[in-house]
């Protein structure tokens, strides 16, 4: 009874201020019956009513103050009141403190109970601001995403962690009864995972030997050890991982490919490849960490300098040809893809992928996981996409003659084809090409642009400090006579807020473009040399060239230049 009187209450108020007819009104009242989202919420969403002009009209008629959300700094909300379960609950959000007195935002001024709850679950007094349902829902999701951003492994106890949600996870009794047994376990490899979130890793390495156990995690392309648990506890660890990763448990004598998703918030999740690897003292267990964020960067955030960015956009312009990225596992290949991808990604075309595996889900395109014991191969994939209208194709990878023949024959035939090769630089990548068989003509003819990359550490801007080394030996390492001494070349020194002097990576990369001449080259059987050679007469920095770039600007150290760019 007390719900429909305050309905009534919030009705009678719009109807007095002309917003809603006393006929309509009385229609709402019945018709809200068993709806399960807030009654202002409802009114705004199913009846079409501007959210802040019933909010403006509800602070008059009930005399509480109405404020701007958007103009407020959510990282004033004390730490001590973000309950989500209760801000989900009462569709409120407190705000800050004066004294003992807590203000909370509320779109509803008839809601008593809830700052009743608030007032009871937090110990201080409360006081209801009005603020308009849209804001309301944007600045609580807001606030308790950033808790989940700022999420502090050290400040997590045991309940939390054992409560971390892994999605889809399906258990037997055997196995629910082996989770009961070992609790630490499961609390000790949640905060694992949580621990490489918040460190920014992207591999995890679980490594058994004979008389001890490692975890390391990879920190901007390099391994650093993290723990060394006791090796009693290398099977039990094991098993947990790959309970999470859906795998066949019992068997411990093959590799096992496995995917976790692990639900942090209602709306962040990470996801984690998982491989297993039979060793001499038990298994070895990686993990790739699987962040959709690291592709939705855009094309400014990854270290392209302006020239190679033109290149890249005007070849995303095309209709038609064939874009390459190459480099070794982990130089980026893929996040260089999906930033491509996302910035074709719109309602007016078709984009079909063939990945294997799939890393990221994107919204809008058509993934399709490669799986070759089922019959579903690369070309098969390509086959199909070219009989269902596509405008763009991602070959994950060119593996073969079939392959690479099917792909250049889409770019011949009015379709943009993106995908990757496993080779050093961009000469290479055509003489690759070549050499698997594909002919000199479509390899001239289909070929736009080659992009060769590497992913360099970024120097700590906290901690870095001037390098002094002799101009005689930075001219024999390259870097451009008419420039000495006029730049500063910085090192790595460490501190609290970076890894040995690092923080980040960037990428470098040798952006060409396959122009008559490069062709012409490739029709006349020229080699990788010549071909790179005649990149350097047309003014395209090789690897190397882009390094000493970044070294200039400060971006990363020389040694770290020559630690990615050395064949």
């Amino acid at each position: 009874m007390k719900g429909i009187h305050q309905q009534s209450s919030l009705l009678n108020a719009l109807a007095k201020n002309n917003l809603l007819s006393p006929e309509i009104a009385e229609t709402i009242n019945s018709e809200f019956s068993g709806q399960d989202k807030p009654f202002i919420r409802f009114l705004v969403e199913e009846k079409k009513l501007n959210s802040r002009t019933v909010a403006s009209t509800l602070s008059r008629s009930f005399g509480y103050p109405l404020i701007d959300l958007s103009k407020f700094d959510a990282s004033l909300v004390p730490e001590g009141v973000r309950n989500e379960k209760l801000i989900r609950k009462h569709n409120a959000l407190p705000l800050y403190l004066r004294g003992k007195v807590l203000f909370v935002a509320m779109s509803d001024p008839t809601d008593i109970d809830a700052l009743e709850d608030i007032q009871f679950n937090t110990g201080f007094s409360t006081e209801l601001v009005l603020v308009d349902e849209s804001s309301l829902q944007k600045s609580i999701d807001d606030v308790l995403e950033s808790d989940v951003e700022a999420l502090d492994i050290s400040d997590i106890d045991s309940n939390e962690l054992a409560g971390i949600e892994v999605q889809e996870e399906q258990s037997d009794n055997e196995t629910v009864g082996q989770e009961q047994d070992d609790a630490p376990i499961v609390v000790y490899i949640n905060k694992i995972l949580l621990d490489a979130i918040k460190k920014g890793a992207s591999d995890l390495h679980f490594e058994p030997y004979e008389h001890s156990y490692r975890i390391r995690f990879r920190i901007d392309g390099i391994l650093n050890e993290i723990a060394k648990p006791p090796v009693a506890l290398a099977s039990r660890m094991a098993a947990r991982l790959k309970v999470m990763s859906k795998l066949d448990i019992a068997e411990r004598r093959v590799p096992q490919d496995g995917r976790i998703k692990l639900a942090l918030s209602k709306k962040k999740s990470i996801d984690f490849r998982v491989s297993t690897l039979p060793t001499m003292w038990g298994e070895k267990i990686v993990m790739r960490i699987l962040d959709s964020s690291s592709a939705m960067l855009g094309i400014d955030m990854l270290g392209y300098e302006a020239d190679q960015k033109d290149i890249y956009m005007e070849a995303l312009d095309q209709p038609q040809g064939m874009i390459l990225v190459t480099g070794p596992t982990g130089s980026g290949k893929t996040v260089s893809l999906y930033t491509g991808l996302n910035i074709l990604n719109t309602a007016e075309r078709n984009i079909s992928t063939a990945e294997d595996p799939v890393e990221i889900n994107l919204e809008g395109i058509n993934q399709v996981q490669i799986n070759t014991k089922a019959g579903l191969t690369f070309p098969g994939a390509l086959r199909s996409f070219l009989r269902q209208d596509p405008d763009i194709v991602m070959v994950g990878e060119i593996r073969d003659l079939e392959t690479a023949e099917i792909a250049i024959k889409a770019a011949q035939t009015g379709h943009l084809v993106l995908s990757t090769l496993h080779t050093n630089s961009a000469s290479e990548t055509l003489t690759r090409l070549l050499n698997m068989g594909v002919p000199a003509f479509n390899v001239a003819s289909s070929v736009s642009i080659i992009i060769a990359q590497r992913l360099a550490r970024r120097l700590c801007t906290q901690c870095k400090a001037p390098d002094d080394i002799p101009h005689d030996h930075l001219r024999q390492l390259g870097f451009p006579e008419d420039k000495l001494g006029t730049f500063t070349i910085y090192k790595p020194v460490g501190c609290d807020d970076c890894t040995g002097g690092y923080k980040g990576r960037v990428g470098i990369y040798e952006v060409v473009k396959i122009t008559p001449e490069v062709a012409s080259i490739i029709m006349e059987g020229g080699n990788s040399l010549d071909i790179a050679h005649q990149f350097q007469k047309e003014g395209y920095n090789n690897l190397r060239q882009s390094g000493i770039v970044k070294a200039i600007s400060g971006i990363t150290s020389l040694e770290e230049v020559n630690r990615v760019t050395a064949n």
